[in-house]
């Protein structure tokens, strides 16, 4: 039986965040450029996208690209640069195909016109599909989210539009750039580190983490089955007893 076939559909989560990490160590171990890394990244997007797809998961956001990442080497972020674009381009028509809608999220106006160009096409094209919504996370920071939301809750307050008696977690929620998805059921990152680096902090409160040594170029379609599959086996009380859970 294969990874896939064992999946309890039943159970799926409906949206599962992903942190690549690796891209860089796994090109150092095999000799190549950091860039080279990145490239053979995006095929594992692909695969993880098809795989996402095939069993009907409704939300996936990856971290492709953090507010941090801008203090790198110019050298180094004009080359992720040019490869997101061509990314976005060669994946489009297979996230036609496979009925994918694409969304961002994150400070877009910092990325370089031409990457905002061909993104705002994709979002256009693929705007009209009914499946599974990948969001990228593109010059995203949680902290920059969560002030962002403050500022704009203030000015709502100032101009009448909000009353502060109101405001509670579901609102706060609405004024996030993931104000239209539900909350990650499950993290995955890459690559061996065990943190979360600024991403999604409040809506990872209740996500289930799974970690792995595996570099992001070399996570596919069964190693996101199997974390999935770890999923599955967890209990999710959220504040319950077990004896709830059983009950309920």
């Amino acid at each position: 039986m294969s990874l896939r076939e064992e999946i309890d559909y039943g159970k799926l989560p409906q949206h599962v965040a992903i942190i690549m990490d690796g891209n860089g160590r796994w090109a150092r171990s095999h000799g190549r450029e950091r860039s080279e890394g990145h490239r053979e990244g995006v095929v594992s997007v692909r695969r993880v996208v098809e795989a996402a797809v095939a069993i009907g998961l409704k939300y996936l956001t990856i971290y492709t690209f953090s507010t941090e990442n801008w203090r790198r080497p110019d050298e180094e972020v004009n080359v992720l640069m040019s490869i997101m674009i061509a990314a976005i381009l060669r994946e489009t028509p297979d996230l036609m195909k496979n009925n994918v809608r694409l969304t961002a999220i994150g400070d877009i106006r910092r990325l370089p016109a031409d990457v905002r160009g061909t993104l705002a096409e994709c979002l256009e094209k693929t705007s009209v599909n009914t499946g599974t919504t990948l969001a990228l996370a593109l010059s995203y920071s949680s902290r920059w989210e969560i002030v962002r939301a403050a500022r704009r809750m203030t000015e709502d307050v100032r101009e009448g539009r909000l009353n502060p008696e109101d405001v509670d977690e579901a609102l706060f929620s609405s004024y996030l750039t993931t104000g239209d998805m539900p909350d990650p059921d499950l993290l995955i990152r890459t690559g061996g580190e065990k943190r979360i680096s600024n991403f999604l902090l409040w809506q990872l409160s209740y996500a289930e983490l799974y970690f792995t040594d595996i570099y992001w170029p070399d996570f596919r379609e069964n190693e996101f089955y199997e974390s999935i599959l770890s999923y599955q086996q967890r209990e999710r009380r959220f504040g319950k007893t077990s004896e709830q859970i059983t009950k309920s």
